[in-house]
């Protein structure tokens, strides 16, 4: 008999953030307030300087708040936080219990998304917090607050008790900012969500997700959020041809699945152009029989993290207003060690009839992106083809684990891809599709080598530019950036769900298709 699927536990949520017209001592009713400190400039002296509604809360608890700076030897670098308790309230506020004192640096937006971080580590298991951070800055600096609160807050568990160990505040008020400023609070809310959603999938253990699962949480997704949806079964794969997908998912009793999401805006027509995301969906990856050291299988149930990605993203283009359309296709498999497993020197056949010589079973993630790609561009007709992959350990290599990998064979769209990267907090290293190494991925038996060898990162992003027709297409290489080695700011330990930001913060412009095919090398 089978055993049953376990359940997943209860997950915390991101904390309740609200506008409020009022400075954060007039917030009434809240466990804590967080004011902003910010470096001294040359006008200031040699000390930090307090943000909005400083002077009328010390004046309100009869402190000074900048000796307190002072003794702390504070200097408003973001990641400072100085606390002061107040366990008896303050006059105005009996709910009051501490002041926070939190450094906001240079307040751009990548040090606001950090401050915002902060803020959510130092206050987990609070009720409440009003803070005068946002108050501080511009529409783009709120929402780069909201994505560091809401993903600063983020944590996982599976352990016995029921409840979590730590929980993230309930509410964050941002003081100071009034309904003016909702559209931006709107679109932090849906970058952080995004990228909260990636980061869940991704760290959900693989003995409850596998493809079947992961095509339901398509699903459900789709419901909520308007999408057309359409799965692809074992048999529906072998009978459209996906030879790659059905390849490295024949060794797993979970069967593998290729998963269609349609967005349509609210204004389009025939003429509207449409992009296609494609994501990974490896939901563990054994190696097959070229099979993984184990420490190096450690992590791999986030080998799905692509498609994570690409579903997350679909989620949440309404909220940024995204102006195409775009179909996000997952291509979803198990790679396992059976008897049913595929092998080195098998031949597999992709959609479109294309072959692929597989040399080394670990190497797995282009086959079934490489039939989810032909597919696309087959029967989709888009304008740009992004996919976005775990894929290969060389990435890591070059690049380490703060920054992705892309390739791009459009300069307007490798543009925009990078532009997004940087302006999002997740930066986008380009690297060359060099075509002497085309060499290294030729077979003498098919129409090609799944593993050509290195380099390594740039090896496979020429196995894949062969399913993309004359479509303006990136390709982001994620695996440098698939996990975080530690707890920084937005980042917690474990899964990263790194790219939806940059995925949205791109199709959420104005423009996303705005010079692209202009400079296409294809």
């Amino acid at each position: 008999m089978e055993p049953s699927a376990p359940a997943l536990p209860t997950q915390v949520t991101p904390p309740e953030i609200a506008l409020s017209d009022v400075g954060p001592h007039a917030v009434r009713g809240v466990e804590v307030v967080a004011l902003p400190v910010l470096p001294a400039g040359p006008e200031e002296g040699d000390g930090p300087v307090l943000g909005p509604g400083a002077e009328e809360l010390a004046e309100q608890l009869g402190v000074d708040l900048l000796a307190l700076l002072e003794a702390e030897k504070a200097t408003g670098k973001v990641g400072e936080v100085v606390r002061l308790p107040v366990p008896l309230g303050s006059p105005d506020d009996g709910d009051l219990r501490w002041v926070l004192l939190v450094g906001v640096g240079d307040q751009g937006t990548d040090a606001l998304r950090r401050a915002g971080a902060t803020l959510a580590r130092a206050t987990k298991g609070r009720a409440s917090v009003a803070t005068s951070i946002a108050a501080i800055t511009d529409d783009a600096g709120l929402e780069a607050f909201v994505v560091g609160v809401v993903l600063g807050s983020f944590s996982f568990s599976w352990r016995s008790q029921e409840r979590p160990e730590t929980v993230p505040v309930s509410q964050v008020v941002l003081a100071g900012c009034g309904p003016e400023r909702q559209a931006a609070l709107s679109r932090g809310l849906a970058l952080g969500g995004a990228g909260w959603q990636a980061r869940l999938l991704a760290t959900v253990p693989s003995n409850l997700k596998n493809p079947v699962w992961l095509a339901e949480q398509a699903r459900e997704v789709a419901d909520r959020a308007g999408l057309k949806y359409q799965v692809w079964d074992e048999q529906q794969l072998a009978a459209g041809g996906f030879g790659g997908i059905l390849g490295v998912g024949q060794g797993s009793v979970n069967p593998p699945r290729l998963v269609r999401l349609d967005y349509t805006p609210r204004r389009s027509s025939r003429r509207t152009p449409t992009i296609v995301l494609v994501g990974k969906g490896i939901t563990f990856d054994t190696g097959g029989l070229s099979i993984k050291p184990g420490e190096a299988m450690s992590t791999m149930k986030r080998d799905m993290t692509g498609a994570g990605v690409v579903l997350a993203t679909m989620a949440a283009l309404e909220s940024v207003g995204c102006p195409v359309k775009v179909v996000g296709l997952l291509a979803c498999a198990e790679n396992s060690v059976s008897g049913r497993a595929m092998r080195p020197g098998d031949v597999i056949r992709h959609f479109g009839g294309r072959t692929t010589e597989v040399t080394n079973t670990d190497a797995e993630g282009r086959l079934v992106m490489a039939d989810a790609l032909a597919y696309a561009v087959a029967e989709l007709g888009p304008a740009a083809l992004v996919d976005v992959a775990t894929l290969t350990g060389a990435i890591k290599v070059a690049l380490g684990q703060r920054t992705g990998g892309f390739f791009a064979d459009d300069e307007g769209l490798a543009t925009a891809i990078a532009a997004a990267g940087t302006a999002s907090g997740e930066p986008l290293w380009r690297f060359p599709l060099a075509s002497v190494y085309e060499e290294r991925i030729a077979s003498k038996v098919a129409d090609a080598d799944n593993a050509g060898g290195g380099p390594g990162a740039i090896t496979a992003a020429l196995f894949l530019q062969h399913f993309t027709g004359d479509v303006p297409w990136a390709h982001l290489d994620i695996a440098s950036v698939g996990d975080s080695p530690s707890e920084s700011f937005e980042w917690s330990t474990g899964p990263s769900g790194f790219g939806a930001r940059a995925l949205l913060t791109w199709l959420g412009s104005e423009d996303p298709l705005a010079g692209v095919g202009a400079g296409h090398q294809g």
